[in-house]
């Protein structure tokens, strides 16, 4: 295979494959992808002299954190740098807003530092084999999986939790504990994210328990912010909404919530309970103390860097789902049915 099959295959000239593999910054992005997603499709590798020029110097692998604000991330980077010390590597931080594109800022990363591996923590479910492309070397998605792409089972790794099951598991617990009138905090049942996966298993449990889905009780905030979480309870309850139970898609929300329902006269848990999914040690302190399904952060880290290195040293890719741990706080209480 040749440059110029690449060419042929994405419809451009051979001087414009050569500018995209080398990364110039005169070509679209519509070109650059068509491109990659040939050299893809083609398995092509470029001859001796272009593979020195992009071969990695380095013992260096990437974290790129998108949503370094969000507090439960911060075991798993520790226990992502501590790990990958340990087996040899230097791990090279880049963070990122919400909102931007991690595979983008991942590329560049590879690219500019040239990196041996990758590891995305906090990203979108959606990637198609056209967009990681571009990133060039070997990589792990870290607390979520691509549960909406197009990606093929050989071209990643994953290490997260199986958001649909965790989320059925919380709603089955409130049910147990005689509630009926459980709501749901979430950023949208729609968006393609985990907030999409925890909102199907919220329904899962419902059906499987023999309770109907009620629109009115799921309440979208669009974001996993705290202040619109917040925002978004005062008016469910400032606008009559009556529930007993509220499941809560993070910790985080989980906390605004709560804070939403004592300052609206709402007691928890004697009048509304909350559970969330996420276990970040701040709900450790809030009061009453919230109940929720732990992630086992430490431990996602470190298989994040296992699977990286096993992809570095000839292995295949691999998907691994981790359990929860649910941890009994003060914000659940048992209702008469």
């Amino acid at each position: 295979m040749t440059i110029k099959d690449v060419a042929a295959y994405s419809g451009v000239s051979v001087s414009t494959v050569s500018r995209v593999l080398n990364d110039h910054p005169d070509v679209s992005d519509g070109v650059r992808e068509r491109v990659w997603a040939a050299v893809h499709a083609l398995h092509y590798v470029p001859n001796n002299a272009a593979r020195d020029l992009v071969r990695p110097t380095s013992d260096s692998i990437g974290l790129v954190v998108r949503g370094a604000e969000n507090p439960f991330f911060t075991p798993i980077i520790r226990a992502i740098d501590e790990t990958a010390k340990a087996a040899g590597y230097t791990v090279v931080l880049h963070q990122i807003r919400a909102g931007e594109d991690e595979l983008a800022a991942a590329a560049e990363l590879a690219r500019s530092k040239r990196l041996l591996g990758l590891i995305l923590l906090g990203g979108s479910t959606d990637y198609t084999a056209e967009r990681t492309a571009r990133l060039g070397v070997p990589f792990v998605c870290c607390s979520f999986t691509n549960s909406f792409g197009t990606l093929s089972a050989a071209d990643y790794s994953s290490v997260s939790i199986d958001d649909e099951r965790a989320a059925a598991q919380a709603v089955t617990l409130l049910y147990e504990r005689g509630h009926r009138d459980i709501g749901i905090l979430l950023s949208a049942p729609d968006d393609r994210s985990i907030s999409e996966l925890r909102c199907r298993g919220y329904r899962r449990a419902l059906r499987e328990n023999g309770l109907a889905s009620d629109d009115a009780l799921v309440l979208a905030c669009g974001s996993y912010d705290m202040s619109d979480a917040y925002r978004c309870v005062r008016a469910a309850i400032d606008g009559g909404l009556c529930f007993t139970a509220l499941f809560c898609i993070s910790d985080a929300m989980a906390m605004a919530a709560i804070k939403a329902l004592s300052d609206a006269g709402v007691r928890v848990p004697e009048d509304c309970s909350v559970i969330a999914i996420d276990g970040i040690e701040s709900t450790l302190y809030t009061i009453p103390t919230l109940t929720t399904l732990v992630q086992p952060k430490e431990a996602m880290g470190r298989r994040a860097v296992g699977l990286l290195d096993a992809q570095l040293h000839g292995g295949g890719c691999r998907r691994e789902l981790l359990d929860t741990a649910l941890r009994e706080g003060g914000s659940v209480c048992s209702r008469r049915t």
